[in-house]
């Protein structure tokens, strides 16, 4: 397979396209000065601790075990337990996580490399269909591309809340590329975890792209970029 016969591109969003953890950490440290009886926190710690939280709850929201509504809950009062301030009712842990969700909105932005690296695209390979599969909410991924200025460059959006099922499963992937109305081995997919985007997409058909920005250790496997400004070389590069 040639690049030619790739004729379209998928962007995971979150850790790819818009700094999540940027802007999770800003809005938590904003929703944390706000709350009563929380000087003494360490704020480094409560950054990890709540990040750790969002994954163990978002993994059960994305295996349908709880609603969008109920991942944001379960972070909230389990992050408010353990800073010692009690046991919360849902409508209080809402109200905290309304602010908290203010700042984080706010706080959305793209990463360095995401428009020049989109501009190239747009350049060097015109006839490349370009857009997200994200897993997630539909409604939030659409306004946060939306926030950022990417939806009408990023028009076709598939979200694991629409879908039914999540990635890694091959079913998101495969989804995708009906709606695009091409074959698996014509849809490129470039995410930044290693097993859930780029493997994941490899194992279901697709040419999966490892957007490996923390410079890990990278195995023998899919393609590896360290910044999206070499997607527009590499695309001209694969061959089967």
């Amino acid at each position: 397979m040639t690049a030619s016969t790739i004729k379209a591109l998928l962007f995971d969003l979150d850790g790819t396209l818009v700094d999540h953890d940027a802007a999770a950490e800003v809005a938590l440290i904003q929703a944390l000065q706000a709350t009563p009886g929380l000087h003494h926190v360490d704020h480094a710690l409560a950054r990890r601790r709540w990040k750790q939280l969002a994954e163990l709850a978002m993994d059960r929201y994305l295996a349908g075990e709880i609603t969008f509504t109920g991942q944001r809950r379960l972070r909230v009062t389990s992050f408010a337990a353990e800073l010692g301030l009690g046991t919360w009712a849902a409508p209080r842990a809402d109200v905290w996580f309304a602010d908290y969700l203010h700042h984080y909105e706010s706080a959305w932005r793209i990463y360095p490399d995401v428009r020049t690296a989109l501009d190239a695209l747009t350049e060097q390979h015109r006839h490349l269909r370009l857009g997200v599969l994200t897993n997630g909410d539909a409604d939030q991924q659409r306004k946060k591309l939306l926030h950022v200025g990417l939806a009408a460059e990023l028009p076709e959006v598939i979200a694991s809340s629409e879908v039914g099922v999540a990635k890694p499963d091959a079913e998101i992937f495969h989804t995708g590329c009906a709606r695009l109305r091409l074959a698996p081995q014509e849809v490129a997919y470039v995410g930044d975890r290693l097993h859930t985007d780029a493997i994941a997409a490899t194992d279901a058909g697709l040419r999966g792209i490892w957007l490996n920005r923390d410079d890990d250790s990278a195995p023998a496997g899919p393609p590896v970029i360290r910044t999206l400004d070499d997607l527009p070389v590499l695309l001209a590069g694969i061959a089967e």
